[in-house]
């Protein structure tokens, strides 16, 4: 196999941990305002992922930074096509991770209620836009023979991208959701359990309409065979909250964004960002990588890392894989800071 194409791989991969992990945290953001019935309770819900939202988004930085390395054509084209929507994304996650840290360092309702707003703000932008720029990447778009981006900014809010973007929404409010019956106690589990199973209905329904109109114009046998399995995981993911099995739903709707990610990659495959213009120049693993030397000296560096962080991250989850209910939170909030 070519390092071309282990590289595409691998970006794939940390797109998918990327999605699966950071996309329960970006859920438990937006369902702030809708789970929590008093301040203790949205600190109940914000403590479920105080240890583990950052290092979720390691995920998204080490794939940045692998797409610069591997494919610099693709990165320089992507960033300057989509400049726009990914400053947006940007900006949200600064200020999500900005609310995180200041939301316990103020006494008041108002204080508190602006970064919460800001957590809502700051999950929902990013949830949104990153399905659209996933759909617009495999829609393709005005790409020339000279590599470049010549479309605008409205070039990318067309019927598949917004479809796309309202699917990654959804499914990762239902990820959210899901997340926080499995890690709360009390009434606000009950309240998640309830609002997973109503927002995973809307989630599968509009999913399978993308992934769906997503292999009529780009997959093939593969990319089907893993869009049906997402499709499946997800609907044993709902059928196991609809049962209390919150283990089981959590497992089905990490397994369903995973093989969804993977059936967008597949489908991509070999190009990474293909033109829609008649003359233009399609990016693929070929015309976007860097030089065969790079790219071995990557794969040693991932050899060796990539095992390390993985094993730090997954001891981070067990350590705090314990239920959280409103009797661990204390009544001050600036004598125990939010983390």
């Amino acid at each position: 196999m070519e390092l071309t194409t282990v590289w595409f791989a691998l970006i794939a991969v940390l797109w998918i941990g990327y999605f699966t992990l950071e996309g329960f945290d970006f859920g438990v953001g937006m369902l702030l305002p809708v789970l929590a019935e008093d301040d203790r309770e949205r600190r109940v819900m914000i403590n479920t992922i105080g240890p583990v939202w950052d290092g979720n988004e390691v995920w998204l930085l080490v794939a940045g930074g692998a797409t610069f390395a591997a494919f610099p054509e693709w990165y320089a084209t992507l960033f300057s096509g989509f400049y726009l929507p990914l400053l947006l994304i940007l900006l949200a996650l600064i200020a999500r991770g900005v609310a995180f840290e200041y939301r316990a360092k103020g006494h008041g309702e108002e204080w508190r209620g602006r970064w919460d707003a800001t957590i809502v703000i700051g999950s929902f932008i990013p949830s949104l836009l990153w399905g659209v720029a996933f759909a617009n990447i495999l829609r393709g778009v005005p790409i020339d023979a000279d590599k470049e981006y010549v479309g605008g900014f409205f070039n990318l809010l067309n019927p598949y991208a917004l479809v796309g973007g309202a699917t990654t929404l959804l499914l990762f409010l239902t990820h959210g959701a899901i997340y926080i019956s499995l890690k709360t106690d009390g009434p606000i589990r009950e309240r998640a359990r309830a609002l997973a199973l109503k927002v995973g209905l809307a989630a599968a329904v509009v999913a399978v309409v993308f992934l769906v109109w997503t292999q009529v114009m780009t997959g093939d046998a593969g990319s089907a065979v893993l869009f049906v399995l997402a499709a499946l995981s997800l609907v044993a993911g709902l059928g196991a909250i609809l049962r209390g099995r919150e283990g089981w739903a959590f497992t089905g709707t990490f397994v369903a964004l995973a093989l969804a990610v993977a059936g967008l990659f597949w489908a991509l495959f070999p190009d990474v960002m293909p033109t829609s213009l008649a003359d233009g120049l399609s990016l693929t693993t070929s015309n976007a990588s860097s030089t065969h030397y790079t790219l071995t000296v990557m794969t040693v560096v991932a050899v060796i890392f990539t095992p390390i962080v993985l094993c730090y991250q997954a001891w981070t989850y067990w350590v705090f894989r314990q239920r959280i209910t409103v009797h661990h939170i204390p009544a001050d909030p600036v004598a125990a800071p939010v983390r």
